[in-house]
């Protein structure tokens, strides 16, 4: 292995691993926001609203998140009253298609774990809170979202991490992120390994932070739920 290479590539490296959690970040967040409706969309009995939200999450979990980034990214330029709109200025950025693409596939994924936490709620908490004359927007927000939060936090895990592995797709969109690095490296110094293996170590040390900080998390919200 070329270490030289390495150390040369370093500052590139830092700057793609700083867009690739700048970009995850920004698309868990406003995922996370957007979850929180679909999900109680998706457990309305009305049709008139659970059947889009159900319709929107087997759209975006039926489909790879590759194959949405190319729709966002190249199929809306092919539509003239986009093109035309003010909303080019920011659907012909890579950043902002990207941004778009994870944003809408995490917040299906995240919407579908906080409807089964949601749906898993112990009916003991809600009858207290109903024998207390809780209101129901009171009982959503003091008691079932805390509540479904601490559940749902071991798979919302595993969404942020594979949301991590799946930010590579953005190089295919000229994004350079931490793919898009090793991907330049490769082409610079033929060097795959040491290019591909730098990146890995990065990803590795993201993943590695991301688990350490939901185990605390894990461990200060959901003492009461060990034995």
């Amino acid at each position: 292995m070329d270490f030289e290479i390495i150390i040369n590539a370093l500052p590139l490296f830092l700057q793609g691993a700083w867009l690739t959690i700048e970009l995850v970040g920004l698309a868990l967040i406003l995922g996370f926001v957007l979850a929180v409706p679909i999900s109680l969309l998706r457990l309305a009995r009305n049709p008139v609203f659970w059947l889009p939200a159900w319709f929107y999450i087997y759209c975006l979990r039926g489909t790879p998140l590759l194959v949405q980034l190319f729709l966002i990214y190249y199929g809306f330029s092919q539509f003239d009253f986009i093109k035309e709109s003010v909303l080019w200025i920011w659907l012909r950025e890579p950043y902002v298609c990207a941004l778009i693409a994870f944003t809408l596939n995490t917040a299906a994924y995240t919407a579908e774990i906080m409807r089964g936490a949601i749906e898993s709620t112990p009916k003991g908490e809600l009858e207290a809170a109903k024998a207390f004359g809780i209101p129901t927007a009171m009982l959503y927000y003091r008691i079932i979202f805390p509540s479904a939060f601490r559940r749902m936090l071991p798979a919302y895990s595993n969404e942020v991490i594979f949301m991590f592995h799946g930010s590579a797709v953005a190089s295919l969109v000229t994004l350079v992120e931490l793919t898009g690095v090793s991907r330049m490296v490769y082409s610079r110094y033929y060097a795959p390994f040491e290019a591909f293996s730098t990146a890995a170590v990065f990803y590795m040390t993201i993943i590695f932070v991301c688990v350490y900080g939901f185990r605390v998390l894990e461990k200060r919200l959901c003492v009461h739920l060990k034995r």
